[in-house]
């Protein structure tokens, strides 16, 4: 199986290509449009802010290549949040535009410390093949300070002061707000089972 891991030039490519590894599968990082729409499955990884990745996918032509997609993709962290229509970020940054969302700060609604980092829980519906084999006590590793509200393409909400989307669907794109290649076997789980969706 093409597995594509879109470089989008942050510091955690390596770390998702080893998890994908670790499954028996291999994957290429690439920014080649050609390679990505051949893939089967595709991982939009992210981390640091929205206006310098959106930088990056405009150099590389990508987001034309991103909105066409047919073909499974999984957005991580910022990767997620960049399929939103837009982020408050450093005055306001338009992002791709998959879901109807803006994606906000935490400060907004919660007094905690951000980022909000470490582990916390996600409450799902354990039906959806996303989350096969999956307990519901397990915990996913969180780092990030902004957040896509609960909307009707949520289908995962974790709780830090507010409730917010922490995983995401629309048809063939996948989001993910917390770090699954840094999330033990819960994380190793959900990986596979996109994979293998």
């Amino acid at each position: 199986m093409n597995i594509a891991i879109l470089n989008t030039g942050c510091a955690n490519l390596t770390s998702i290509q080893v998890a994908i590894k670790k499954l028996g599968y291999t994957s290429i990082v690439t920014s080649d449009p050609s390679i990505i729409l051949k893939s089967k499955k595709i991982f939009l990884p992210g981390v640091g802010t929205a206006s310098a990745a959106m930088k990056k996918l405009n150099e590389k032509n990508l987001i034309n290549t991103l909105k066409t997609l047919t073909q499974p993709i999984l957005g991580i962290c910022l990767g997620m949040q960049i399929f939103s229509q837009f982020s408050e970020e450093c005055q306001g940054v338009k992002t791709i535009g998959i879901f109807d969302d803006c994606f906000t700060c935490l400060l907004k609604s919660s007094n905690l410390p951000l980022p909000h980092m470490g582990w916390n829980y996600i409450v799902f519906d354990n039906s959806h093949p996303l989350f096969k084999n999956i307990d519901k006590k397990e915990r996913f590793y969180f780092v990030h300070s902004y957040i896509i509200p609960l909307n009707k393409y949520t289908l995962a909400t974790t709780t830090y002061g507010i409730s917010f989307s922490s995983v995401m669907q629309k048809n063939n794109f996948f989001g993910v707000q917390f770090h699954p290649e840094k999330s033990g076997h819960a994380g190793s789980q959900l990986l596979k089972n996109f994979l293998e969706m």
